[in-house]
């Protein structure tokens, strides 16, 4: 121990290419990999959550706008056609408004 003069640096003859990385350096990769295996988990499950809650809310809503129609259709009323409405198509059912003015009276002879 204190006998030993300190040594000299070792020459190296031939380069050295590959050092083994230490016991602290691997411990170091594998706490990174974990990290990022976790992060990334993480992220898929937010992923996952966002995608649920935006199924679940439109077809909350797909509900709600599919009551007043199944409403009208049970209380026996007409389905509305909207190129009937603006004059585009003649409307599938008579209107009785319509069907009243539109006859004629008979000429007296």
């Amino acid at each position: 121990m204190a006998t030993k003069p300190p040594q000299p640096p070792r020459v190296v003859d031939a380069p050295q290419f590959f050092v083994p990385p230490s016991v602290r350096e691997l411990r170091a990769q594998a706490v990174q990999r974990l990290q990022a295996g976790l992060f990334g988990l993480a992220a898929i499950v937010l992923i996952v959550g966002l995608a649920n809650i935006i199924n679940d809310r439109a077809r909350m809503a797909e509900a709600e706008a599919g009551k007043p129609a199944a409403a009208a259709a049970k209380d026996g009323a007409a389905q509305n056609d909207p190129l009937a409405e603006i004059g585009v198509v003649p409307a599938t059912t008579p209107d009785p408004a319509a069907a009243s003015t539109s006859t004629t009276p008979p000429r007296g002879r």
